[in-house]
């Protein structure tokens, strides 16, 4: 793995802090992995979600050919 050196506010720190004091995460270094990680899932969602919709709207206007999304 690569080691990246960031700057973050005091405040996310000692959030992170207490997530790993009760056990959530083993390290500052795994929760920051994991926190980017439902991101990259949240936007992976988010993409999809926004394919779903267009699909549907197309449905919709062109009912003959597409079935629509309920």
């Amino acid at each position: 793995m690569i080691s990246v050196n960031v700057r973050v506010p005091e405040t996310m720190v000692d959030f992170i802090d207490v997530l790993v004091k009760h056990g959530f995460f083993a390290s500052r270094s795994d929760a920051i992995k994991m926190m980017i990680a439902y991101y990259q899932e949240r936007e992976k969602t988010r993409e999809f979600l926004g394919m779903l919709s267009a699909r549907s709207k197309e449905a919709r206007a062109n009912p003959d050919k597409l079935v629509p999304l309920k």
